[in-house]
């Protein structure tokens, strides 16, 4: 039997769940969102389904249903669901994608007898193509046959279905947030200093991207410590704190993410000045401007 999704939302993660879903062979029914624009874009970016506007009744003609809307509107979604099917969701699965919230947020269509479930896939969605989802991992929580339908889909893209228990799901997506959407903020607030100077953006652009790149290939192949750059983790903490005044005059904004992020190093990968340095009295020295910008 042929294998019939809704979907909820037919923002960057709906469409390319949509996109790729059809491309396997499902059949994609409904496909939700506010306004009828956007409901013919979605449409036409998966390459099948019926541009909905609103919750509709079309919605209950498939086996699966992906919520796939920001947080703040699952609950009135499902809300909606169970008002306008009822009886009808009896034995049907409603997942959303949430990163953060757990299946309780789909109680109202539980209520109504539809098994319940989360599925995220731990990846970037930029709406314009579908990023590979091989390998990738999808947490998922929620009711047996959910779960079961969850680790189906994840499977059928390829990806790496893990369960999660739903009191970590904010700590899990946190994790996510850090090494994807603050990265890129980090990288653009160097940029934005180089412009600053007087360099042209895709001039700055050029000259930091390779060593956030090169960073994070030593890291892939030789592990956080060996990867580990800059004067922070030479020991050089005069460095650290001419960095620190600088930034604090170009912007506090600016000084108090730096010093920050030095106290977030310090903690995770940071160890002390070796005894045997060159210098004894530098040492000594560094210890004392290190206590003054990372609180060491």
């Amino acid at each position: 039997m042929t294998e019939t999704l809704s979907i909820v939302g037919a923002g960057r993660v709906g469409r390319a769940l949509g996109r790729r879903m059809r491309e396997l062979g499902w059949k994609i029914g409904a496909v939700v969102t506010r306004n009828e624009s956007s409901a013919r874009r979605g449409v036409r970016f998966i390459g099948a389904g019926s541009a909905c506007v609103g919750m509709s009744r079309r919605i209950l003609a498939s086996t699966c249903i992906i919520i796939a809307t920001p947080d703040g509107a699952i609950e009135e979604v499902a809300s909606e669901l169970a008002r306008i099917g009822s009886e009808e969701l009896q034995g049907q699965v409603v997942l959303h994608t949430s990163g953060t919230m757990d299946s309780t947020a789909l109680q109202a269509v539980r209520a109504c007898g539809a098994s319940i479930g989360s599925m995220h896939p731990l990846q970037t969605f930029n709406g314009v193509t579908v990023p590979p989802l091989e390998g990738k991992i999808f947490a998922i929580e929620g009711d047996p046959m959910a779960v079961r339908t969850a680790r189906k889909i994840a499977r059928a893209l390829g990806a790496a279905p893990k369960p999660i228990e739903p009191r970590n799901k904010p700590l899990y997506h946190a994790a996510g947030a850090l090494a994807a959407g603050h990265a890129l903020v980090v990288v653009e607030a160097a940029v934005q200093l180089l412009m600053s100077l007087g360099t042209k953006r895709s001039e700055a652009i050029r000259a930091l991207l390779p060593m956030t790149r090169q960073v994070l290939q030593n890291y892939e192949r030789l592990g956080p410590r060996a990867a580990w750059t800059g004067p922070l983790a030479r020991g050089d903490y005069e460095v650290v704190a001419k960095h620190l005044n600088v930034l604090q005059q170009h912007s506090p904004e600016y000084g108090n993410a730096y010093e920050a992020l030095n106290r977030l190093a310090e903690r995770i990968l940071g160890r002390d000045v070796a005894d045997s340095s060159p210098a004894g009295v530098r040492a000594e020295k560094n210890k004392k401007v290190k206590a003054h910008c990372i609180g060491g």
